[in-house]
């Protein structure tokens, strides 16, 4: 495999407001369209073998929006955050003190080991695919859970990576080894 391109959903309400999304089903906001509508220029010239997308419509939206036509993966949905869906990371320290998601209890949600047992799984069908250019279409968390399995990386260093809506993200090779060819761009 050469390149996976990772493409962040545009702007909800939520992500705005820093608030935990990952079962409910938010639309884009006006800026996110506009975010996920740049895309297509940032993308140009670039051929993807396959493209796989989170069956969120925040997600959906935007690969539309970049002028993207992919299958749905369930492997790709945002890290289930239980109990914590909807609220933001102060108003959980309120009662869980330095709780942050790569290494803290999400209480009815999935834990770490279970999104990596995930991100594998994605991986190991990217890879099955033999292309040369895969484009995930997804959520924040789960792709930078993604890129610390891709690096082999423990998740604790997840708040290292942070991931802007709109962004593209590129894993690849280096050299013969697993790399992160660009980040946040």
């Amino acid at each position: 495999m050469a390149e996976i391109y990772l493409l962040r959903h545009g702007e909800t309400e939520w992500s705005r407001e820093g608030r935990h999304t990952s079962f409910t089903d938010l639309p884009l906001t006006p800026a996110g369209e506009v975010q996920a509508g740049a895309l297509v220029d940032r993308l140009s010239g670039i051929d993807f073998d396959q493209v796989l997308v989170s069956p969120r419509l925040r997600a959906r939206r935007t690969a539309e929006l970049a002028g993207l036509t992919g299958t749905v993966s369930e492997d790709l949905v945002e890290w289930d955050y239980g109990d914590y869906e909807g609220i933001t990371s102060a108003q959980i320290h309120v009662h869980d003190p330095g709780w942050v998601i790569w290494t803290g209890r999400t209480p009815g949600g999935e834990t770490p080991e279970q999104v990596r047992i995930r991100c594998r799984r994605l991986i190991e069908q990217v890879e099955s695919l033999g292309a040369q250019r895969v484009a995930l279409v997804a959520h924040g968390h789960i792709l930078r859970a993604l890129t610390l399995v891709w690096l082999d990386l423990d998740f604790a260093d997840g708040e290292k990576f942070p991931l802007d809506t709109g962004a593209i993200s590129v894993l690849g090779h280096n050299r013969g080894e697993l790399a992160m060819l660009r980040w946040n761009s």
